[in-house]
Order: C-alpha cells, then structure tokens, then sequence
C-alpha cells in the first residue's frame, strides 16, 4: 500500500500515543532530504525521522543509526533555532490528505512561548518538510520551491503557508451514502477503482481494490454496471473499514510473494485480496516502515550520490568497447601481412621475368603445396623490384601494427575488466563511506578529478567496512565492497590457509572465508560461493563459475590496479545467486 491517508492515520495514531507533551532535542540533518530529531516523552526517547524523500516521503520513529554531515545544513540550524527545547502539543492529519503538522510551543529569542508548526507533505517528488511560526509565515522548509520551480505555490522563508492546491475530493471520513451513490452514478465509463480514490482524499488505488473486493465486485467493473446491492455492499463495506480507522483499530503487515521472496506490499489493515500471499506481522507502523524502507531509501540515496560516478564509468567503458571493434577490425585488415611477404618473395624470384607495362603478374606460387598459380597486382610506374619492396613494406608495416595491436588489446582488455569491476563495486556499495573510496581510486587513476575534502577539526571521515556474513556452520565470511577493499580484504587481512573465493573471469567482489585453521565444511563453501556469485556482474545469471584456492596461492603483480590478482591451484564451482539465501546469512 503507498503512504497514502489511512497509512498517514495509523502514523499520526502512534505518534499521538507516544510524543504528546514531549519535548524536541538533538536534532540532525543525515541528508539533504530527511531530518532525524530526538523527544522526550513520558520518561522515554524516541528518535524520530522525517524524510521528504521523493520516491519514500514518511515520517515514523526510528532505530536506526545514521551517520551525520560534519557541519551541518541551513535547515538543521533552522530547526535548532527555532524548534529545539520545544513542546509537541499537537498531532493531527488535515482533511485526511497526506500531511502530518506537529504543533510546538517554544521559546523566541526573547523568552516568550511561541508556537511552530512542523509540516510533513507526503506528495510523491513534491514531497517537503516545512517549518512555520505562529503567524503561519515560512520559516524554512527543506526543499525551497521558488517561482522558476512553480507558479502555483511557492514555498520560501518568509512567505505565508498556504496548503497545497485541493484536488476537490471528500474527505471519506465523514462519508454519506447519497454522496457515494452520487459519485457512482455520474461517471458513467469510469471503473468503480477510479471512482473511489479519485472522489476521496487519502484513498490509494490499491485500497480502493480491496474496498471492490470486500465487496464482492471486480475493481475493473464499471459503474453502470452497479446493481442497487451492489451499490449498498460498497458503502456498507467503506463505511466498515473508515469506522476501523476512526476506532484506530490497526494491523500492521508486509507481504510477500508466493515464494516468499520478493516483497509485495504492506498494509496498516488486514487486506483481503492478500490473504493467499504469507505476510510478516509487526507490532507498530513505525517498526514496518523502518523495515520496509530501510534498505530502499539508502540504495536511493546511494544510488543519486554515485550518479556522476556512474556516469564516468558508463563513458570510460564504451570507449573500451568502441576500441576493442576498431581494433578486431585493424586485425582483420592486417590478417593477410603473410600473402604481402610472399608476392614481395615471388616478384623478386621472377624480376628478371617481369614485362614492362603489366598492371598483373601471374605466376606460379612456390610456397602452395599445390604449386597454385597467383595474381600479383603490379603498379606500371614502378620497376619489379619497387613493386617487391612495396608488398615488403606492407609486410612489415602489418607486423609492426599487429605487435603493437597485441599489447593495445591485453592494456583495453585489462581497462575494460578493471572498469567493469569497479561499476560493480557501484552495485554494491551499500553507504557513502563505500562511494568515497571508489570516489578516491577514481581520483588516483585518473578517471575524475579529486574533490577537496573540507577541514573538519576532530572528525575523520568513516571508513568503509567489508560485508560480514556467517555461515550456516559458524564460519565468518567478507566480502569486498570495494576494489579498495578487495586488496585489504585479501592482501591483508585473510590469513594463508583462509578460503579466497572470486568469480571466474567476471567482475565482482573477493570474498574471504576465515578458517581458523580447521577444515571448511561444503555447506560453508557453497554459502561463501553463493556470495561471491551474488556481488558479481552475474548476479542474475544462472551456473556461475567461482574459482576458490587457499588465500596463499593468491598474488598482486607489480604495477597491477587496485583490485587485481593472479592466482592458483583453484577448484570451481558452479552457482546459482540465491538472494533467499544470503538474507539467511547476514548478521544482526
């Protein structure tokens, strides 16, 4: 289900319960677009996110740790100015569209209780987080909207707040039976789907299905279609489940698909139409959405800071691709240098033979074990030994291109697969510390320019960590995230006799099994290959080759690219990526 009004009710519900009177402290700014600030409450501290996140607006409680900006933005000085040491006095969902306002109460510069409002508006890439005072005049918000962004409403300091435009929809909490009948039947062509959540704020299209299914009516039905009981079981069913809101009556799930593996969807309610799919059941909104977004929302973040990265790669790569075609194309061009050399042999056998004039020569070719006779095209200006010594120059022309061509495919080849592990380590990078060091080895090897780190006094920039996973047997495996990574992992880290597992002849991540020295299970070394295959290029291929020796048997050669190893005595083994699995592994 989006976040759209009933999920905004069940949040502002906890929220209520929980904040009510508590007092606002320790706010900072994570990201550009999401605000994580601390309340006291009724003995308790609950931390608490706000993102206006394009693709995951939300706002919820949270445990989760964040890693913040070492100075922090103008809106996070905004927000302690203004808000930090205030009370929460109100909670509340405006006309059951899809904002959240936080009324607080605190102090102005010269002593005297003010109040703020803190509101959330949850609308997709319109999403914002705003900051008013008493007299309704903008403070802040996080994502200002200026005139050039849009005529209809802009959001700037100092300008009055004004709630986005209306889309002229009901709100469904104060529903009426011939207000519902009257929307049934004035669209005539509309799907019965269509109807509900384009008539009532906060209704999402998937509710508005299972609303058709509780009914007992296909969604895609169309209104004239309605019987009279028909008419009656939806509004019975509507008004039912808008009485289990008002009442906060509440169940929290995320479904899954039918193999249990990939997400479907949640639910602040019991979903009907979902019931043949297994679900997994938390104990409040913000637990659900904390699990549900966690992992998106830093792969979404991830993914817009490496953009520029991506995007160098993407360039540097299909230049190498482009160069490898010119460079098959030169060899086919120079793969006939021996048939130069043996015209240049047999003009130089027939010069005295050769007549004046002739633009072709035919003779008989003394190095075909046929003895075949061939064509030699002749230029009529140039003397027969001119006409030899220029095949002899082709020749040779050929073999000195051909050498060169040599050692240009073994450099593109070893540029492209160097290239390619990199943009995989981009897949894989999973926090901003893991995009620094690619940023970094980008920087050292001449791809991008390297950014000016800003002085911060007593703050060091985090380091990037390998993934740490435990086998099914007990045995702890890393993966590399990183080129950088991969050196530190294998190079230093990994003791001689621990297992070095890679991806045979495809890009990806070095993983290392730690084996104290005893024996690796085959469960162990299936699960650690299962990794290795994951963070690869071949993730979601089938049969994937991954080659595992002893760490010992593993060697950097000098002047090799971060990243790059030989290796020996490997065994393979094929896999199958299995996400399934690797969830299994990953440690708490």
């Amino acid at each position: 289900m989006a976040l759209d009004g009933i999920t905004v009710a069940s949040i502002v519900s906890e929220l209520n319960q929980k904040l009510i009177g508590g007092r606002i402290d320790k706010i900072y700014q994570p990201l550009t677009d999401e605000i994580i600030f601390t309340v006291r409450s009724i003995g308790q501290n609950y931390k608490v996110l706000v993102s206006a996140n394009s693709s995951h607006p939300r706002i919820h409680i949270t445990q989760i740790q964040k890693d913040n900006p070492m100075s922090p933005p103008m809106f996070c000085m905004v927000m302690r100015k203004y808000i930090a040491g205030g009370k929460i006095t109100k909670i509340y969902q405006p006309d059951f569209e899809r904002i959240i306002i936080l009324e607080v109460e605190s102090m102005n510069e010269l002593g005297d209780i003010t109040a703020k409002k803190l509101i959330l508006e949850i609308m997709g890439k319109h999403s914002n987080f705003i900051v008013t005072d008493e007299n309704n005049k903008i403070l802040d918000a996080i994502k200002r909207v200026s005139h050039d962004k849009s005529s209809v409403r802009e959001v700037l300091p100092g300008k009055e707040y004004c709630m986005p435009p209306s889309q002229q929809k009901q709100n469904p909490l104060f529903i009426t039976k011939q207000h519902m009948e009257e929307q049934l039947q004035k669209q005539p062509g509309a799907k019965v789907q269509e109807v509900l959540y384009k008539s009532y704020t906060g209704i999402s299209p998937i509710f508005a299905s299972e609303i058709c299914f509780r009914a007992g009516i296909e969604s895609s039905c169309f209104c004239e279609q309605l019987t009279e009981q028909n008419r009656e079981n939806i509004f019975t069913t509507f008004y039912d489940v808008l009485e289990q809101i008002k009442n906060q009556q509440f169940c929290y799930s995320i479904y899954y698909d039918s193999n249990n593996q990939n997400l479907l969807d949640f639910s602040v309610l019991d979903m009907k139409q979902f019931q043949q799919f297994p679900k997994q059941q938390y104990e409040s909104i913000s637990t659900l959405l904390e699990q549900y977004y966690a992992e998106k929302d830093n792969l979404y973040h991830v993914r817009q800071k490496s953009h520029d990265m991506r995007r160098i790669l993407i360039s540097n790569i299909e230049r190498c691709i482009k160069k490898k075609e010119i460079q098959k194309k030169t060899e086919k061009e120079v793969a006939s240098k021996d048939t130069w050399k043996i015209k240049g042999e047999l003009l130089t056998a027939n010069i005295h033979s050769i007549p004046k004039g002739i633009t072709t020569f035919r003779t008989v070719n003394f190095y075909d074990e046929e003895l075949k006779e061939i064509d030699i095209a002749i230029d009529p200006t140039k003397t027969p030994a001119e006409n030899a010594q220029k095949y002899f120059k082709k020749y040779n022309k050929a073999k000195r291109t051909l050498a060169a061509l040599e050692i240009q495919k073994k450099q593109n080849d070893d540029e492209l697969t160097y290239l390619e592990s990199i943009f995989n380590s981009l897949q894989t990078a999973k926090e901003e510390a893991d995009l620094d060091e690619i940023r970094i080895e980008l920087a050292e090897q001449g791809y991008m320019k390297r950014k000016t780190a800003k002085k911060n006094k007593g703050q060091k920039p985090k380091k990037a960590k390998p993934l740490h996973y435990v086998s099914s047997d007990g045995f702890d495996i890393y993966v590399g995230k990183s080129n950088t990574q991969n050196d530190e992992l294998t190079l230093r880290f990994a003791e001689s006799n621990d297992i070095w597992l890679h991806t045979k002849e495809i890009p990806g991540s070095h993983v290392i099994i730690k084996t104290n020295g005893t024996d690796i299970p085959d469960q162990t070394l299936l699960e650690a290959a299962n990794l290795s295959a994951y963070f690869s290029k071949s993730q979601q291929s089938s049969q994937v080759p991954v080659d595992y020796t002893f760490r010992k048997y593993v060697k950097k050669p000098n002047g090799a690219k971060p990243g790059m190893v030989i290796y020996e005595k490997n065994k393979t083994v094929y896999i199958t990526p299995n996400e399934i699995m690797i969830k299994n592994l990953e440690t708490k």
